[in-house]
């Protein structure tokens, strides 16, 4: 298993939001996590990532076979869960090149210990860049300001291409995006073998595009058994 959650609790502000959250995710599947609007998919989706607004009463999160139940989101991120939030806020003045160019040496230098080259990453930013079909003119504009909800998720692809993360937890990456970029990122959730992806989607058309290979439901914060 790459992701063991354990009897986990969580709650905002002394309201309890999860209880007692028992589930397994094995390598390379495509677990669907699925519920009506408030059952606390996306609760559990940001704490898993490390979301420090919310304070864990009980329980365990296993990664990869070490406890992460009290790292922050920047270790557990380094270590390989990755995140595409439903809403990214805009940054004015931080370039998506620059955004990416920090990130991925921040995880080179976890991963190996040296530093990133100026090269290395150029390379590998046009690699993903063209098998994306990004502009190359969307690398200097701010993260997020003026993109649309479509464009906003193919800027996501690109970093999820960019980091290739263990885990990828990708909250309704189908919102905003049109028929064409949900078959993208079904694409590339399939082409992925080596990373694991956590999903919430509310579309039965994009679910099936993903094939989820696993289904948890949650329901007022708890798992419903099968």
């Amino acid at each position: 298993m790459i992701l063991e959650i354990k009897k986990l609790s969580v709650s905002l502000d002394g309201k309890k939001l999860l209880t007692d959250i028992n589930m397994n995710v094995a390598h390379g599947a495509r677990h669907l996590l699925s519920g009506r609007n408030g059952s606390g998919k996306s609760t559990l989706a940001t704490t898993i990532a490390g979301n420090n607004a919310y304070t864990i009463d009980g329980g365990q999160i296993i990664f990869d076979g070490q406890d992460i139940t009290n790292q922050n989101a920047t270790t557990r991120a380094l270590m390989g869960i990755f995140l595409g939030a439903q809403n990214v806020p805009e940054i004015p003045g931080l370039t998506v090149l620059s955004f990416l160019k920090h990130s991925i040496a921040a995880h080179t230098h976890f991963e190996t210990g040296k530093d990133l080259s100026m090269g290395e990453f150029l390379s590998k930013l046009e690699d993903a860049r063209t098998k994306l079909d990004i502009p190359k003119e969307w690398l200097n504009r701010s993260i997020n300001v003026g993109f649309s909800g479509g464009e906003r998720k193919r800027l996501m692809l690109l970093r999820l291409v960019m980091t290739n993360p263990k885990l990828a937890i990708l909250d309704e990456p189908d919102s905003g995006a049109d028929a064409t970029v949900q078959q993208q990122i079904a694409n590339v959730i399939h082409e992925m073998t080596n990373t694991t992806f956590i999903f919430i989607s509310h579309q039965q058309n994009f679910t099936d595009l993903v094939a989820p290979t696993d289904i948890t439901t949650l329901s007022n914060g708890k798992v419903m058994i099968k």
